[in-house]
Order: C-alpha cells, then structure tokens, then sequence
C-alpha cells in the first residue's frame, strides 16, 4: 500500500461523478487481481448498531460483498488474515488492539489489503498518524452516506481518500503554526514561501500542474519550478512522495 500513488477525492462535482458511475462493472473490473468477482470488504467497530449500519450502506453498493465483521481489536488481525478482503473498514478505537497497531500489521502481513479508517475524530493528526503507516483513507463518521462509496471507489481504485473536513483541518493547522511563528518573533523562517504552501495544497487536493497553474493565475512552467525546489528542499525526487508529503500537511518544517 505503500508504493501506491496518494490523492485525496473529494465530493462535489467529482464525487457525484464517482456516484453516478459507481456501478457493479467498475468495482469488479477495480477488484484487486479479479476481473469478475465483487469487492470484498471486512467491517471492524466496536459498536454493533453502527457496524450495522455502516453494513447496511456497504451492501447497497454494486459490487460489494461484505465477507465478515467484528468489533474486537485482536479478532481483525485473524480475520484479515484468513479472509484476505480487498478493502477493510476500520474504526481506530477498537478494544484489544488499537486501530493504528492493526494498520501497521495490515500492510506487514497483508498488503494486498487496503484499510480504509472510519474514525469519529477529524483532527489532522488522526489522519496523519494512519496515512504514514499504510491506511488508504480517512473518512470521519459523521460525513454524508453519499461518501462512502466514493471514498470506497476511490481505495479501490489505489487512490486515496480523505474526507473534505479532515483535508480542511490538515490545511488549517500549518497556517496556524506559521502565524504563531510569525507572531510570536522567534525569527524562525518557513521551509517554503506563501506561493509553494498554495501549490502544496493544490497538490494535496488531486490538482493537475495545468489545473494549478489556471487556479493560481500563473504559468505551467512557474507550478513546475515550484515543484522542482520543493523536491529539492525536501530532498526527494519521487512526485508521489512529494504529494504523500503535502497531504500530511507538514509545509512549516524547517
């Protein structure tokens, strides 16, 4: 899961794309290593009525077949393991292993296994932890029934999903340390300007180099610049790594 290109989908104009379309052919065709048999999704949450809920909203997808649930921490492990699925739906606060244990022993042992989080938290550093370690995406609980499939299609697909107010809190926070940076004096100076933050964001929001460049108001060759000395300051010289880098939101770093 590691190796796979991050990109966060949001709703709007390309998610209710992604609902109109997400039919039992695009699932089967997306199934990991299957051209002709539906996702299989494993559900993990300790509490019973929202697992049935959240059952009940994966079973009325085309195209998916829920293989198995459980709300014990310890129990995803064996399951994953047994079950194989293609996606696991995994609440963070599960008793007897925590959520982030069991994504770290996921991507180990079961790569072949995408964790998609549903988590009641919305704070970056929920999402951050779970992304860094191999989770494919973030989706709060509280968000649209609408979201579900998307973020689904969109694991499924080897994208990412991270759900719009968990990006939005995951923007807000360097902001936030860049002013109090600012404000309190201490005279450290940001890793990036003001301009490569926007591209970083846009970046981090699924954008094209075109699509910034129309966006920002300047040109494909300036958005390609300010990739190029970001990868440098960074160190990096892989454009996946650099948007895994902008979706965690670490754009004050010194």
């Amino acid at each position: 899961m590691g190796s796979r290109c991050v990109t966060v989908i949001r709703t709007g104009d390309v998610g209710r794309r992604s609902l109109m379309n997400h039919n039992a052919d695009e699932f089967l065709a997306a199934a990991p290593g299957s051209g002709n048999r539906p996702v299989r999704v494993l559900l993990a949450d300790d509490h019973t009525l929202v697992r049935a809920g959240i059952r009940s909203l994966v079973e009325s997808i085309d195209g998916i077949e829920v293989i198995g649930e459980t709300g014990d921490g310890a129990a995803v492990v064996q399951l994953v393991e047994s079950q194989q699925p293609d996606i696991l739906l995994l609440d963070l606060a599960m008793p007897n292993m925590h959520g982030i244990d069991i994504i770290k022993i996921c991507d180990d042992r079961c790569p072949l296994t995408r964790v998609l989080v549903l988590s009641m938290h919305a704070e970056s550093e929920y999402v951050r932890e779970a992304m860094a370690i191999g989770a494919a995406g973030f989706l709060v609980k509280d968000s649209a029934p609408e979201e579900l499939p998307v973020a689904i299609r969109a694991v499924v697909n080897g994208d990412t999903f991270v759900s719009p107010r968990v990006s939005r809190a995951m923007f807000d926070a360097p902001r936030r340390r860049s002013s109090d940076t600012a404000d309190g004096g201490t005279g450290r100076r940001p890793l990036f300007t003001p301009r490569q933050r926007q591209v970083l964001k846009e970046l981090a929001s699924g954008q094209s180099t075109k699509q910034i460049a129309a966006k920002l108001g300047i040109s494909i060759k300036t958005v390609e610049t300010h990739r190029a000395r970001i990868m440098q300051s960074l160190g990096i010289n892989s454009a996946n790594a650099l948007v895994r880098f902008a979706i965690r939101g670490r754009y004050d770093a010194e």
